[in-house]
């Protein structure tokens, strides 16, 4: 019998989590990479930022977990009523898995009241067996994206040099120019934050993005730092900031979510020395795969990140794309609702507030 979103079909046996430590370990224990973004950190992170977090996992045979999803809700202003996201989740550990993970979002989002829950999970175009699970149970291809669709990944279990051949040659040449021209690249602390949003809010100004005031920022970037889950990269001429980068960490993975950089000095290179320095770094310490958070939604020239994509590529960076997000109409009536005025509302919001929205593509 097919399950539909007002039709509930039978939840599996799940167990709230509620020990940061347990729900960590458990999670780098039983998926190959799990994203930061389903990380205790992150859910506490979210919830001093309007979101309630909890979690949930279906247990296996084996002590281990099948599924797992670290599930935000918040109220849906202007809407007296709630929604849930589930970023870069739920996750599984087979296909047959699946069923199960999609459970666990949507028990929550019923028994919570929710409109409708949303997930974002990195499932490749080409699965199609996934996305008959997905339609069968209820769930819709969303319009509205939170994370990037797309991204790039560097596989970094390969060596140094070899990570070096595979990069287009004119890359390799801005390495060792910026090196020898005299760019030095140095781990930033807690105390560097200042001059990193400083650049930062340079880099938006240039490039046409909204910038969140400092207090946001130093919370989120401080927080993952000061909790060995982020890593400031800052490059310098003469003692003389000219960009940095943020490299955040969760087992084996590493994301490059934020990069800053000023326009002096820029045929110094700092940019590409800065990545290489990140990644080498990455690899020291035992990170398997380097995503570069982030590519077009369509590979061409008129995608306005085609350049970013260009730059990444260069390193010898893959395309890794995604069916991007799904939405669990928990009420079609309110969901349809919700889509038709909610565009405007948060334009609205944007233009008051000046608040940057989480696709922005942080470089």
């Amino acid at each position: 019998m097919t399950a539909v979103a007002n039709s509930p079909a039978a939840m599996p046996p799940s167990t709230l989590v509620s020990d940061d430590a347990a729900w960590d370990a458990a999670l780098l224990a039983n998926f190959a990479h799990p994203p930061i973004l389903q990380s205790s950190a992150w859910g506490h992170f979210k919830s001093r930022t309007g979101w309630s977090m909890t979690r949930r996992a279906a247990p296996d045979a084996a002590d281990g977990w099948r599924a797992a999803a670290s599930i935000l809700s918040r109220r849906a202003a202007p809407l007296p009523v709630s929604l849930v996201y589930v970023p870069r989740g739920p996750l599984w550990q087979t296909p047959a898995d699946l069923p199960t993970a999609l459970a666990l979002v949507e028990d929550a989002a019923r028994r919570q009241g929710a409109i409708f829950a949303k997930i974002d999970p990195l499932i490749h175009p080409d699965d199609t067996a996934a996305q008959a699970t997905l339609r069968t149970r209820g769930w819709l291809p969303s319009t509205e994206q939170v994370q990037f669709r797309n991204t790039l990944t560097l596989d970094l279990t390969q060596s140094e040099d070899d990570l070096l051949a595979a990069m287009k040659q004119k890359w390799r040449y801005n390495i060792r120019l910026a090196a020898k021209k005299g760019v030095a690249v140095r781990l930033g602390t807690l105390a560097d934050l200042p001059t990193f949003y400083t650049m930062y809010v340079e880099t938006g100004e240039r490039d046409g993005f909204i910038v969140r005031p400092y207090d946001y920022y130093h919370d989120a970037w401080g927080t993952f730092i000061g909790d060995g889950l982020a890593q400031l990269f800052l490059a310098e001429f003469e003692d003389q900031p000219l960009g940095g980068i943020l490299l955040f960490r969760y087992g084996p993975t590493a994301w490059y979510m934020y990069g800053a950089s000023r326009d002096a000095h820029r045929n110094l290179m700092p940019n590409y020395l800065l990545q290489w320095e990140a990644i080498r770094w990455a690899k020291q310490q035992g990170v398997t795969l380097y995503d570069w958070w982030g590519a077009p939604d369509v590979v061409d020239e008129s995608d306005p990140m085609y350049g970013v994509y260009r730059f990444k590529d260069g390193f010898g960076a893959q395309f890794a794309p995604s069916t991007g997000a799904w939405d669990f109409p928990v009420n079609r009536r309110l969901y349809q609702v919700y889509h038709r005025i909610m565009p405007s509302y948060l334009e609205f919001r944007r233009r008051i507030h000046r608040v940057d929205t989480p696709t922005t593509p942080h470089r």
